[in-house]
């Protein structure tokens, strides 16, 4: 398989990813939110309608092949403050820790993806 249908192939499915998370952050807004309060994240509603729609429309940009560099750019610095406000393992107990760090490792791991997915 030529060396472009695989990098189109990868990008269409981790911005797939992120549109579909997007999307369901708003169909599950109520919920979503009320999460984020209880881990104390600031503005929990405008913090999340943005992020969502960072998702949305930079998922559907890198999925499609518009604009590649900057929609893999605005997703790596969406999923790099996710990862610090929220997955923050350093302060926690185990097994909670374990299963924030773990999860923090996979998304460090989407960023290179992206880093990829924007560069080809």
């Amino acid at each position: 398989m030529p060396v472009q249908i695989v990098q189109a192939l990868g990008a269409l499915l981790i911005g797939g990813v992120f549109t579909f998370a997007g999307i369901e952050h708003f169909l599950k807004f109520g919920a979503m939110r009320d999460y984020l309060a209880t881990q104390k994240f600031p503005a929990p509603t405008l913090m999340l309608a943005a992020g969502s729609a960072v998702e949305i429309i930079a998922g559907f940009l890198l999925a499609i092949g518009m604009a590649r560099p900057f929609a893999a750019g605005a997703l790596v610095v969406f999923t790099l403050a996710t990862n610090l406000m929220l997955l923050r393992f350093w302060a926690s107990e185990e097994p909670e820790r374990q299963v924030l760090r773990n999860a923090f490792l996979i998304n460090i791991a989407v960023i290179g993806g992206l880093l990829l997915a924007g560069t080809f």
